[in-house]
């Protein structure tokens, strides 16, 4: 059975993360105004991502204007789906131990 990722269980970085799969990089301000944080809220949480290789920066110029990109790297997808797959099992634990219940 698959466990709870300890890093996945802040549902900001949660958010970040699942954002993150629909795209191979998401502009920074995207992702800040799609998530709701302010820029200093999500630079911190995407640097305690990039610290366990969840997540790649890229930085680079769009007409003379300063961008940072952000995309999930594989690592980060495996944890996603590892963090998952445990809540759905937990989900499933409780759907059948509340059927039994409801039997006995």
């Amino acid at each position: 059975m698959a466990e709870l990722d300890q890093l996945l269980l802040d549902p900001t970085r949660l958010a970040i993360v699942s954002l993150l799969t629909a795209a191979e990089w998401a502009e920074f301000g995207f992702v800040r105004d799609s998530v709701g944080l302010s820029d200093s809220a999500l630079s911190k949480q995407v640097t305690t991502l990039t610290k366990s290789d969840y997540v790649e920066v890229r930085k680079g110029y769009v007409n003379k204007r300063p961008r940072t990109w952000l995309n999930l790297t594989g690592s980060g997808r495996a944890a996603l789906s590892g963090h998952i797959s445990a809540l759905q099992a937990i989900a499933e634990k409780a759907r059948a131990h509340g059927a039994e219940r409801s039997l006995g």
